[in-house]
């Protein structure tokens, strides 16, 4: 059977980049940038000053000697000032440097009068200016299409004037959920019937990446009612259905999207939770089929459908990295298949400290709540002792615990 990294390897092999469109600067944070970005001017344009004080030629900072103060340069003001030989201006942070000039003394540094100014120590020539083009020359690259747009690099793109922003479209993503027993939530709970919670679980996923979920419903147990629904589907840039895929009489989401004409990529992988996944591709659209249940719909999705998602939207970094932890309890599984292990992460003196969230059986969704993160077990692991050093993927954000009490 195919191994989680083959499978995943395949996914990301046989999934499309989507095309671009040019949108708001405001609008563009969280997108992803379709087009390389050169500097338009050196930044920054002009040597600056770096502090609030005076701009100074350091051969003449003499400490105790005066220094008469000959002009006032705010930010803002037009470069072209003068520093006569022996003199000092008053400038702003930001203020072009004064031809002449080639030092900042900070306020701080000395002692003013009504026209003048006595240093109390001499400054370090260059001190607190900002040369023309340190930070960026004309014409260098300032940000590399694939980029995730982040505040730093919107701020990047507003200081060379940028308006509208080459970006990666949005993937449409259709979400299908399968069975009779389901109902939508706020209907009526009948005695044999689940609530379709994996739609919402997905479509905040999506959300979360940057991609738009469209929520089809929910196919029942007919062919007809699969062959529009998946139809329907097929129209998105991809789709992600929720169970029906393994082999029970009623599992026909396999059956018809080969029907409709799509090409199986795998089915089935050697992974717990998550086995019955399976991956089409219908024209240009991906087509990802993930478990019935809870956990491994999440799972699956965050392992193998959201790097392909991140790639159609143009990223090139999809694959979230495993960092290393420290087993704080002993962990078995049978040998002969990789796992997922939900695991509560914390940080102790710059160390990653696992332990697990609670129950691994599949059907706990109250062990996913409480992950912070996923420890992958490969096929030959069947025993890891406490100290143990494993694989982490980080789920969320994860911030140093606070000093244990003494």
């Amino acid at each position: 059977m195919l191994s989680f990294e083959d499978a995943r390897n395949l996914v990301l092999a046989h999934t499309p980049t989507l095309g671009t469109e040019r949108i708001a600067l405001f609008d563009a944070g969280g997108r992803v940038l379709a087009e390389d970005i050169h500097a338009l001017w050196d930044l920054p344009p002009w040597d600056n000053s770096a502090m609030d004080g005076y701009a100074v030629r350091a051969v003449d900072c003499a400490p105790g000697r005066a220094l008469p103060v000959s002009a006032y340069l705010p930010a803002g003001a037009t470069p072209g000032a003068t520093l006569a030989p022996g003199a000092a201006i008053k400038i702003m942070t930001g203020a072009p440097l004064p031809a002449g000039a080639d030092t900042i003394v900070p306020f701080e540094e000395l002692r003013e009068g009504e026209n003048e100014i006595w240093l109390r120590s001499a400054p370090k020539p260059g001190a607190h200016v900002r040369c023309r083009g340190e930070d960026l020359a004309r014409g260098a690259l300032a940000i590399a299409a694939g980029t995730l747009l982040r505040p730093a690099e919107i701020g990047l793109l507003a200081t060379f004037g940028k308006v509208l922003i080459p970006v990666f479209r949005r993937a449409r993503v259709a979400i299908l959920a399968t069975g009779d027993e389901l109902v939508e939530p706020g209907e009526p709970l009948a005695h044999g019937r689940i609530i379709n919670s994996n739609a919402a679980a997905l479509a905040a996923a999506l959300r979360e990446i940057g991609a738009e979920p469209l929520l089809l419903g929910i196919a029942r147990d007919n062919e007809e009612s699969h062959r529009r629904l998946i139809t329907e589907g097929l129209r998105a840039d991809a789709l992600i259905t929720s169970a029906g895929i393994s082999t029970g009489d009623r599992d026909l989401v396999r059956e018809t999207l080969l029907e409709l004409g799509a090409t199986e990529i795998f089915w089935k992988i050697d992974i717990k939770p998550g086995r019955p996944t399976a991956f089409f591709r219908a024209g240009a659209t991906p087509v990802f089929c993930l478990p019935g249940n809870p956990v491994a719909t999440l799972i699956t999705f965050e392992e193998l459908a959201k790097p392909a998602l991140l790639k159609m939207m143009g990223l090139h970094r999809v694959i979230a990295p495993f960092i290393k932890g420290t087993l704080l309890e002993e962990v078995r599984k049978k040998p002969g298949r990789g796992q997922f292990l939900r695991v509560a992460l914390e940080i102790r003196a710059g160390r990653i400290l696992v332990r697990t969230s609670g129950d691994q059986n599949t059907g706990i969704l109250r062990t996913l709540v409480g992950a912070s993160g996923l420890v992958y077990l490969p096929a030959d692991a069947a025993h890891l002792p406490v100290g143990s050093e494993v694989d982490v993927h980080v789920l969320g954000q994860l911030r140093e615990s606070p000093p244990e009490a003494p």
